[in-house]
């Protein structure tokens, strides 16, 4: 079984507050990437289950990249066989665009169907909430405004249309932990949803990505990428989720940015 595992994007990203549980509440709207996308490949082992990978080289132990963690949860709750699986890496990790939650709602979702358990749309995304705060997005993996820890979420009409969306990324990386660091919670007036309903030429002025202003201060590289997509056109940059990738909606394809672009699809 072969299955393709599209990265997303965040437009708007409010870290409202701190919980007691150590986590954020957030309130985000993720928009999937249908043609930026990891290949993951399921079929029965021969012997004990395993991660083959290839693609973008993974600095991880088999038994801790997400694919291997959403496997060993689906044998521990559902007490299913052998699985051997191969990913092929293509979309950045350190990004900002959730491949590695991708990967590992792929997998539950390719185990749901291999061995015909006939999971519900709410227990997949129960299982894949286990593993992140964004995999369960990828259970619906259509445009939703996330909140809570980002597992909580709402369909959202988006009129995207025609446009084109541009994603780049930079050398440099961005951990999750280094972007909730310097984050300082804050609940907007206006609620993102309602923000997002006024044209996207206003966006730029009120809708925001809290980890930005942090995230650039030690990273100029980034800020300095978002401010090219803008004076390129872009009617919307921002970077995406944690960092470091960066994207921007735009009316005609931009010029003049091809060493960092790494996909444009329009929408």
């Amino acid at each position: 079984m072969i299955l393709r595992a599209n990265c997303k994007i965040n437009l708007g990203l409010d870290v409202l507050r701190r919980r007691e549980d150590g986590f954020h509440d957030l309130e985000t709207v993720m928009l999937p990437v249908a043609g930026l996308y990891d290949i993951v490949e399921l079929e029965p082992a021969q012997g004990e289950s395993e991660l083959t990978t290839k693609g973008i080289a993974i600095d991880c132990p088999a038994e801790q990249n997400l694919c291997m963690k959403a496997l060993r949860l689906m044998q521990q709750r559902y007490g299913v066989g052998e699985v051997h699986i191969t990913l092929d890496k293509r979309v950045p990790f350190g990004a900002g665009l959730g491949s590695g939650s991708s990967d590992a709602t792929a997998v539950i979702l390719g185990v749901n169907k291999m061995f015909d358990l006939s999971l519900s749309e709410e227990q997949l995304i129960a299982l894949a909430s286990e593993l992140g705060s964004d995999t369960a997005f990828f259970v619906r993996n259509t445009p939703q405004l996330c909140t809570s820890r980002g597992e909580v979420m709402r369909d959202i009409e988006l009129n995207l249309k025609g446009l084109y969306l541009v994603v780049a990324k930079p050398e440099d990386a961005v951990s999750t932990r280094e972007a909730y660091s310097g984050v300082r919670p804050f609940v907007p007036q206006i609620p993102l949803a309602e923000r997002l309903t006024a044209p996207i030429c206003e966006w730029q002025q009120n809708v925001k990505n809290d980890f930005e202003k942090h995230i650039f201060e030690l990273h100029p590289t980034i800020g300095a990428l978002k401010a090219r997509f803008i004076a390129d056109g872009a009617l919307y940059a921002s970077m995406s989720g944690s960092g470091s990738a960066v994207f921007g909606l735009f009316e005609s394809v931009p010029y003049g940015i091809e060493n960092e672009i790494i996909h444009i699809e329009q929408l």
